[in-house]
C-alpha cells in the first residue's frame, strides 16, 4: 500500500481514503507495463578500431539476460582516418559471442534469461566500410540497414532502442530507405518506434539524421551540442557524459589491476578476451575505457532510470532537452564539482561491482559461490517501475522498502537520497534518517509545482557487494493555482 499522510489542517485536507485512492490511480496510470519487459536493443559498433568496443561488447554479453538483443551490427571500423583501410569486422563480434556461448551454461545457473549464442550469432550483421555521406542513398543498402528495418517492422509494442557506438551509417541508410519507399504517415510511424542513444557524432551521418528526421527521439552524448547542426565549437570532448565511464570519480576501478583481477584472469573464455589496453588519451590507466557502454546502460531496466525521460539520469548518464526529442549532456553536482561526466561516474562503484559479480557467474557453476543482487520492493511494488506520487506542500510522505530481500540471504543496507537535478526544485526536502527500510519526510512548501526525486539504494553484504535501486518521484502541487 502507498503510505501518504496529510499534515494539512482537517478543514482543507482531502479525506485519507480519497487521497490514497488518487495516488493509486496516478501510479497505475503512469507506470506502463512495458517497463517490466526486457528492452529491445540494436547495437551499431565500429569494432576493429580502439579496442574499447570489444570491452563494451564483452560487458554487454554479461548483461545479455537483461535485453532482447536483436542486432549486433559491425559498422565501419574505427573513426574516420584512424585505420589505413575502410573495413568492417563482424568477426570480432562473433569471436566474443562464441566465447560467451562457452560461459552460457554457467550464466544460466545464475539467471535463466541468458540468450543462446546461436541466437546472438544470427543477430550479427555487417554494414558499409564507407561511412561517408557519399555512401548514403540508392544502391547503398547493407545487410545491417535492411536488418534494422526488419527489426523495427516486427509486430512488437516495445520501442526499438538503438545504441550507436561509432558511425550511424546503417541507421541513416535504413531511414533513407524507409523515407524513399513509404508514405509520410508510415515514415512517422516508423520513427515513433525508435529510441536512439549515440556516443558523440563520429562521422557525418549522425548530423544528417538529425537534420532530416527532427522528430526522432535522439540522445546525443556530447560536450558539443552544436555538432548536430554542423557547427563545431571549441569544446573539450573529454568533458562528454560518456567519458564518465572511465574519467572522474574513483578511477582505481578502471585500472589494469582491477580488470585483471575481476575480468581477465580466472573468469572464463569471455573474460580472457577483454583487451588490457585502449588507445584514447588521457586515460589514467589506459586500461578500461568502454566509452560506448553508457549507450546501452541508458536502456537498462533496473529501477533507477526511465529511458523515456533522459532528464532523470541513471547509469547511462543524464541529458537535457535541446529541442523537440533531441537531448544532449546535462551536469550533476557531485563531490563539490559540477560535471557532465559525474552523471555516469557517480554510479561506477555499483556497476563495476556488478560487472565483477557477473564475470564470477561466467566461471562459477555453483550459484552458492557467487553473489546476486537484492530484489527491492518500494511501497509494495515489486517491479522495476518508477513510483510516482502526487502530493501537496507539507504533506507527510512515507516510502517503504518493506518486503525487499536478497536471493543469497545476505543482510541488506538501505540508503535513501535526494537527487536534485532531475526535478529542479528550489528547496531540498529534509529526509532525516536515510539508513532505514522506511523513510518519512514532509513535502517542502512550494509555490510552483515541483518534482522531488528520491532514490533508494539497497546494498547487500555479499562479495562483491551488489546494489539494487528504486526511484520515487513525488510531484508536489504548488500553493498558487
Amino acid at each position: 500500500m502507498f503510505h501518504y499522510e496529510s499534515a494539512q489542517p482537517p478543514a482543507v485536507a482531502m479525506p485519507q481514503t480519497m487521497r490514497l485512492l488518487s495516488l493509486l490511480i496516478f501510479v497505475s496510470a503512469i507506470a506502463p507495463a512495458a517497463q517490466d519487459q526486457k528492452p529491445r536493443l540494436i547495437v551499431l559498433t565500429d569494432i576493429g578500431g580502439d579496442p574499447d568496443d570489444q570491452q563494451s561488447m564483452i560487458r554487454l554479453m554479461a548483461w545479455s539476460n537483461e535485453f532482447d538483443i536483436e542486432a549486433l551490427i559491425a559498422s565501419a571500423s574505427g573513426t574516420p582516418g584512424e585505420l589505413r583501410e575502410n573495413v568492417v569486422r563482424p568477426d570480432l563480434i562473433r569471436e566474443i559471442v562464441q566465447a560467451y556461448g562457452k560461459c552460457r551454461p554457467n550464466f544460466v545457473r545464475h539467471s535463466p534469461g541468458y540468450p543462446t549464442a546461436e541466437r546472438l550469432l544470427e543477430a550479427v550483421k555487417s554494414g558499409d566500410p564507407d561511412r561517408s555521406l557519399r555512401a548514403l542513398g540508392e544502391g547503398h543498402d547493407t545487410e545491417g540497414s535492411r536488418w534494422i528495418i526488419s527489426v523495427v517492422d516486427r509486430p512488437d509494442p516495445r520501442p526499438v532502442n538503438v545504441a550507436i557506438w561509432g558511425g550511424a551509417h546503417e541507421l541513416a541508410q535504413a531511414l533513407w530507405r524507409v523515407r524513399a519507399d513509404r508514405s509520410p504517415a508510415d515514415v512517422a510511424r516508423f520513427l515513433s518506434r525508435l529510441r536512439i542513444h549515440s556516443i558523440d557524432h563520429q562521422d557525418e551521418t549522425g548530423p544528417w539524421i538529425l537534420r532530416n528526421f527532427p522528430s526522432l527521439f535522439f540522445v546525443l552524448s556530447t560536450s558539443n551540442p552544436d555538432k548536430s547542426l554542423g557547427v563545431p565549437l571549441p569544446r573539450d570532448k573529454r568533458l562528454s557524459v560518456y567519458r564518465g565511464m572511465y574519467l572522474g570519480g574513483d578511477e582505481s576501478l578502471t585500472s589494469r589491476e582491477w580488470i585483471d583481477t575481476h575480468v581477465r584472469f580466472g573468469h572464463g573464455p569471455l573474460g580472457a578476451l577483454y583487451p588490457a589496453k585502449t588507445w584514447t588519451a588521457p586515460n589514467p590507466h589506459s586500461a578500461l575505457k568502454e566509452g560506448d557502454t553508457p549507450s546501452w546502460f541508458y536502456f537498462l531496466a533496473h529501477g533507477l532510470s526511465d529511458p523515456e525521460r533522459p532528464e532523470w539520469g541513471g547509469w547511462g548518464g543524464r541529458f537535457k532537452r535541446a529541442r523537440d526529442n533531441y537531448f544532449n549532456d546535462a551536469e550533476d553536482f557531485v563531490d563539490g564539482a559540477r560535471d557532465a561526466r559525474a552523471t555516469v561516474w557517480r554510479w561506477r562503484p555499483a556497476f563495476q561491482n556488478e560487472f565483477a559479480a557477473r564475470m564470477d557467474w561466467c566461471a562459477t557453476p555453483d550459484p552458492r559461490k557467487a553473489n546476486h543482487k537484492p530484489a527491492v520492493t518500494l511501497n509494495g511494488d515489486k517491479s522495476l517501475r518508477i513510483v510516482q506520487l502526487d502530493a501537496r506542500p507539507r504533506d507527510r510522505i512515507r516510502l517503504s522498502a518493506a518486503g525487499s530481500s536478497d536471493p543469497d540471504g545476505d543482510a541488506l543496507n538501505y540508503r535513501w537520497f535526494y537527487y536534485p537535478e532531475p526535478g529542479g526544485a528550489s528547496e531540498a526536502p529534509d529526509l532525516g534518517d536515510t539508513t532505514k527500510a522506511e523513510l518519512t519526510f514532509v513535502a517542502p512548501p512550494t509555490q510552483a509545482t515541483a518534482e522531488y526525486h528520491i532514490v533508494l539504494e539497497v546494498k547487500d553484504g555479499g562479495s562483491p557487494p551488489l546494489t539494487s535501486y528504486r526511484r520515487a518521484v513525488i510531484r508536489v502541487a504548488g500553493s498558487k493555482r
